[in-house]
């Protein structure tokens, strides 16, 4: 049997929010789910450091925000597992299609992921991607902008 998650991240992959402001956003989304079973698997979560919030059987690709070259999955998954090791104290990575640096995080990601310390999911959410005006409705909660990932493990 497969998962699926609908999760908001901050973009900053280090930012954490307030307990009131987690309990608006997260009251929010829970007006924004079409059913009592989609409300029952909503939580906010914090971590003391930051984790990847991979997209699962979702992710097609992953393009340098530069020239928009595709990342080697390998390259990838060795930066990933590096900056691991060093508890993601740091995200920032030379790309090799054009030597520029960037971050994990701000590598395009296609479907969406990132990086944070904070998120709010929904399992089994029984919809799909939040519309502009939703999440910006979030964003306004919570104080922060927000990324959304649809997850499928």
């Amino acid at each position: 049997m497969s998962d699926n998650y609908l999760t908001v991240i901050p973009t900053d992959p280090y930012w954490q929010p307030g307990r009131d402001a987690a309990e608006r956003a997260s009251a929010a989304l829970s007006r924004m789910l079409p059913d009592d079973d989609a409300r029952r698997g909503l939580e906010a979560t914090w971590q003391d450091s930051v984790e990847v919030v991979w997209c699962g059987a979702n992710l097609k690709r992953i393009l340098c925000p530069r020239c928009a070259a595709e990342c080697d999955p390998g390259w990838w998954a060795e930066a990933v597992s590096q900056r691991y090791d060093e508890g993601f104290a740091a995200l920032v990575v030379t790309v090799p299609c054009c030597d520029v640096e960037t971050s994990l995080n701000d590598l395009v990601y296609d479907w969406p992921m990132g990086f944070a310390r904070f998120r709010i999911e929904v399992l089994y959410p029984n919809r799909s991607w939040l519309t502009d005006e939703e999440l910006a409705t979030l964003v306004d909660a919570l104080g922060h902008p927000l990324r959304q990932i649809l997850i499928h493990i």
